[in-house]
């Protein structure tokens, strides 16, 4: 096995061990799950730009009759991209602590500051940051709302 194909296991590994972690064991740390909704789709345009220069790679190695190995692996980690950037839904899970924004904890008393915007973003001030949340039902906003005062 190549150096080449030793970084892509390496790379499918990783990207695979994400995807288990956050479909499978994220929404079942810390507690219980009051609520999980779904989140609008950031930009696709990197994942197209990567997907689309994996495409590139798996054409260059079949047109030069490179390792059949290679061939699978790039397609594997293609596979891999296509379901996390497009098929997989980003979502926002609610704790009694808490709540996962993008697979990263929010605790609630680091919240400073909630408004919502006119588009329908709900807009949560953190000591340093500022989390823009983008719902797909603009109905959810008030289920958030109540799981917030719910828990404070």
């Amino acid at each position: 096995m190549s150096l080449t194909d030793s970084l892509l296991v390496v790379f499918i590994a990783a990207l695979l061990a994400y995807a288990i972690y956050d479909e499978l064991i994220l929404p079942r740390l810390r507690g219980e799950t009051l609520l999980a909704l779904p989140l609008l789709r950031r930009s696709r345009t990197d994942a197209a730009i990567f997907v689309g220069l994996l495409v590139i790679l798996i054409y260059n190695n079949a047109n030069n009759q490179g390792s059949a190995l290679t061939t699978w692996l790039l397609c594997a980690l293609a596979l891999l991209a296509i379901y996390l950037f497009w098929v997989r839904v980003p979502k926002i899970i609610f704790k009694s602590g808490g709540f996962y924004y993008y697979s990263a904890w929010i605790e609630y008393n680091r919240i400073k500051e909630m408004n919502l915007s006119e588009d329908g973003i709900l807009v949560v001030q953190l000591e340093r940051r500022r989390l823009l949340i983008r719902v797909r039902n603009i109905d959810d906003l008030e289920r958030i709302y109540k799981v917030m005062v719910k828990t404070q």
